[in-house]
């Protein structure tokens, strides 16, 4: 994973590299505004630490400018500014947290785990194979950008294909996983039936396919 310390005082921006690398995190150092800009622009990045007070701007505006430009990597804010409507301001402004400076390296430590959790759960929400896209959190899905009207049962089949891509599952899988009525599913032609109309409404040859005397798996190639 790879930071960006936004801070303009050099013994500072050269502690936080140190204990980033010794909790093996890579990290870039932005000396100023118009570096961290420039840095922005240029990387992706998983989280920004970033100073309020630089020396050639601050970072309450960038993080502005970020937002505007709906950069969404989370950003900590490390500010002496302490006061309450400061802090209210910087998350307003976008900020995913905040500390005071002062601070323990044990709590820095902590904040950066769960912001980088919190990152890496909102990424995860979307799955893409070939021209499907489906988001879990949103429960909607798309065919090369136009979104696709699923029932329920439909988007459940699917979300369980996508996410066992590699894996052929049984007919009765996917009857169970739509519906816990074993008994009454063991044979019956349900998963058939709403696999026909996701293909119907998908209108992608092949993406799924029926494994003979197994069941379905999703197409990667398509």
């Amino acid at each position: 994973m790879n930071l960006l310390i936004v801070e303009d005082d050099i013994l500072t921006a050269k502690q936080l590299l140190k204990l980033l690398k010794a909790e093996k995190y890579s990290s870039d150092i932005a000396y100023s505004y118009t570096q961290a800009k420039e840095y922005i622009d240029k990387n992706n990045y998983a989280l920004v630490l970033l100073d309020w007070n630089l020396g050639d701007g601050d970072g309450l505006t960038l993080l502005k400018e970020m937002r505007n430009a709906e950069i969404a990597t989370p950003a900590l804010m490390l500010s002496a500014n302490s006061e309450i409507d400061d802090r209210v301001k910087v998350l307003d402004a976008g900020a995913d947290d905040y500390l005071c400076k002062p601070y323990s390296n044990i709590e820095l430590l902590a904040r950066i785990r769960v912001l980088l959790r919190k990152g890496s759960q909102e990424k995860t929400s979307l799955i893409t194979i070939g021209d499907v896209t489906l988001d879990i959190v949103k429960h909607e899905v798309f065919v090369k950008n136009n979104l696709i009207n699923l029932t329920l049962a439909e988007f459940d089949l699917l979300e369980l294909f996508m996410k066992n891509k590699n894996i052929v599952l049984s007919r009765f899988q996917l009857s169970e996983h739509i519906n816990k009525d074993n008994y009454s599913i063991k044979h019956s032609n349900i998963v058939d039936v709403h696999i026909k109309n996701l293909r119907k409404k998908l209108n992608i040859k092949d993406f799924i396919l029926n494994i003979r005397g197994i069941g379905y798996k999703i197409n990667q190639s398509s």
